[in-house]
Formats: structure tokens, C-alpha cells, sequence
């Protein structure tokens, strides 16, 4: 599978398999995110993969307890719109099952660049760039994965579960497993509704 086929098949993948994921597999994952970009080349990422059966037991009761009020508040609002309700179902899904996946990876790194003046949006730059291409290689290696902040809503009890310290920033929670449900063509509008030639003004919005 090339790159371009990868990328337009990469559905968010919320509904996972049990099975175990090998190690083989998940240290290609991890080279594929040292692949990425970083600001002169200083590499300053840690990736915590998280398999060990009660430590994801662990990471899931703590995402289910600090995501239940603000999901059951999403629910009752209801949606028309049929694919802003299977994302709904999809994410309440994750939310209730992320500690069933067989791999949880948090990308992470600390404020270290410049050496002179640390700047956290470097820190940035350099983990997101490297949790895209977790999610590319996934899906080449015909594994599911899905890009999330619910870090955000239990950032305290993650840090101890895990041992992050404190000055880590987290970046990104992604679980990955082998697929319960189809790939497909992701739903993209046409590269014309944002590209800008040469000035602003060139993009036409729909």
C-alpha cells in the first residue's frame, strides 16, 4: 500500500479488536513516528506504549470516568445529520472501550528547544507531525487507530498511572488494534474549497 492510498483509506477506526497487536509491529509504528520532522533534528519525543492488561484497565476507567457526564450531555442533545451521529456513537464507543484496545500510545515530549529559550510550540511541532505518521503506518500495516485528546479530561490521574512527570507534555492518546469495522475513503471536500494560489483571496468557499 503506498503512501496516497494510505492516507485517503484512514478512517478514524473507534471500533476495535481485542486481539494482541505484536511488538514487531508496534516498534514499526514507533519508527514510523522518529520518522518525523523535529526542530533541529533534537528528536525530543518519548512515546508511552501502554499493553500491559491492567495498566489499560487502568487508562480506561480513568477515561470513563472523566469523559461519563460530558458524553451522556452529547447524547441527550441528539443529531440529524447521519455521520455527526455515527461519530458520536463512535466516540461514546472509544470512550467506554479504549482500555479493551490492545495498544494505547501517548505521544509526549518536554519544552527543550531552543537549548537558550525553550519555546513550547517547537515541543508541538515536532509531536503531532510524529503522531500523523503513527496513524499513516497503522493503516498500511491494515491496523485501526484514531488520533484523540481525551488526555485532557484525566491528564492528573494519566500522569500517575503511567509515571508521565509533569513537565511532559502530552500530545496525543491513540489507541490501535486490528479493525471491527471496513476502511474506506475518507470524506474530504475537493482541495479546491482551500487551497490558496498565491494570495489569500484565491481560495473559493462553497
Amino acid at each position: 500500500m503506498d503512501v496516497f492510498e494510505a492516507m485517503e483509506t484512514c478512517r478514524a477506526m473507534r471500533y476495535l479488536r481485542t486481539d494482541p497487536v505484536g511488538d514487531d509491529v508496534i516498534d514499526q509504528l514507533i519508527w514510523a513516528a522518529t520518522r518525523a520532522p523535529s526542530p533541529g533534528n533534537t528528536q525530543n519525543w518519548d512515546f508511552v506504549v501502554v499493553t500491559d492488561h491492567e495498566r489499560r484497565r487502568q487508562v480506561g476507567q480513568a477515561f470513563a470516568d472523566a469523559l461519563a457526564d460530558r458524553l451522556a450531555q452529547v447524547a441527550s442533545l441528539g443529531h440529524d445529520d447521519p455521520s455527526q451521529r455515527a461519530m458520536m456513537e463512535g466516540a461514546a464507543h472509544l470512550a467506554a472501550t479504549i482500555g479493551q484496545a490492545p495498544v494505547i500510545i501517548f505521544v509526549c515530549g518536554s519544552v527543550a528547544y531552543p537549548a537558550s529559550r525553550p519555546d513550547e510550540r517547537f515541543t508541538w511541532s515536532a509531536l503531532y507531525p510524529a503522531a500523523q505518521n503513527i496513524i499513516v503506518a497503522a493503516r498500511a500495516l491494515g491496523l485501526g487507530s484514531v488520533f484523540t485528546t481525551f488526555h485532557h479530561t484525566a491528564e492528573p490521574a494519566l500522569r500517575e498511572i503511567l509515571g508521565i512527570p509533569d513537565d511532559v507534555k502530552i500530545a496525543a492518546t491513540i489507541p490501535i488494534g486490528w479493525p471491527e469495522r471496513e476502511f474506506g475513503p475518507v470524506r474530504r471536500r475537493p482541495i479546491t474549497d482551500f487551497i490558496h494560489r498565491d494570495h489569500w483571496q484565491g481560495a473559493l468557499r462553497a
